[in-house]
C-alpha cells in the first residue's frame, strides 16, 4: 500500500490539524507515516498545506512530487497543485471554494460543498473534518468508527466537547462523498 496525499488550503482551516489527524491514525493502525506540514509566517489566512505518505514499506522522504490525492479546501491551492495530482488520481475539493469545472480533468473527483455542510452544523471550524469523511469514504482507509476513536483520542480532554460536532462532519463527509460517488456512476 502507498498512498501519498497532499491535504491544501488556508491557514486556519485545520489542514494542519487533519494532516496530523490522518498521521496518527495510520500510524496507529501499523503503517509507516511521514507527516510534513507547511505553512506560512501567517497564523490564518495565509497558504497552508501538509504532505502526508502513508504506506506498507519504508518511506525514504517525506516529500510527495506527484500525489495521488489531493484534499483542497480552496481555489488558490487547487490552482497550486492540481497540476501536479497524479494521472488517475483522486482529488476530494471542497465545492464551496473550489470552481467545480476547474477541477475536471482529473482521474477522480469528489466534490463536497463542505463548508455549507459545516455550517448547517453551526460552525465553520469543521469543514476540515467534513473533508476528511469524504476522503476516508473515497479511500477505505479506516472503519468509521475506528476513525472517530482516532478523532477522540486527538481531541484530547481539552477539547472533548467538539467531540460530537467533529463525528457529525466525519459523518455529512461520508455522506457527502457516497452521494458524489454515487452520482458519477
Amino acid at each position: 500500500m502507498l498512498e501519498r496525499v497532499i491535504i491544501a488550503g488556508f491557514g486556519g482551516q485545520g489542514i494542519i490539524f487533519t494532516g496530523k489527524l490522518l498521521a496518527e491514525a495510520m500510524m496507529d493502525e501499523g503503517r509507516n507515516v511521514t507527516y510534513f506540514p507547511a505553512y506560512g509566517p501567517e497564523v490564518r489566512g495565509g497558504r497552508a498545506n501538509c504532505h502526508v505518505i502513508i504506506s506498507s514499506d519504508e518511506i525514504f522522504s517525506p516529500v510527495i512530487v506527484q500525489p495521488d490525492t489531493l484534499i483542497v479546501m480552496n481555489q488558490i491551492s487547487w490552482d497550486y497543485f492540481a497540476s501536479s495530482l497524479r494521472p488517475g488520481g483522486l482529488a476530494v475539493v471542497n465545492s464551496v471554494m473550489v470552481a467545480a469545472d476547474a477541477a475536471s480533468g482529473v482521474g477522480r473527483l469528489i466534490c463536497v460543498p463542505a463548508a455549507d455542510i459545516a455550517n448547517e452544523l453551526g460552525d465553520v471550524r469543521v469543514t476540515n473534518m467534513v473533508m476528511f469523511g469524504a476522503y476516508n469514504h473515497a479511500r477505505s482507509l479506516l472503519p468509521l468508527d475506528r476513525l472517530l476513536e482516532h478523532i477522540r483520542a486527538a481531541l484530547g480532554r481539552g477539547k472533548a466537547a467538539l467531540y460530537e460536532l467533529n463525528c457529525q462532519a466525519v459523518r455529512r463527509g461520508v455522506e457527502a462523498a457516497a452521494a458524489a460517488i454515487e452520482a458519477s456512476r
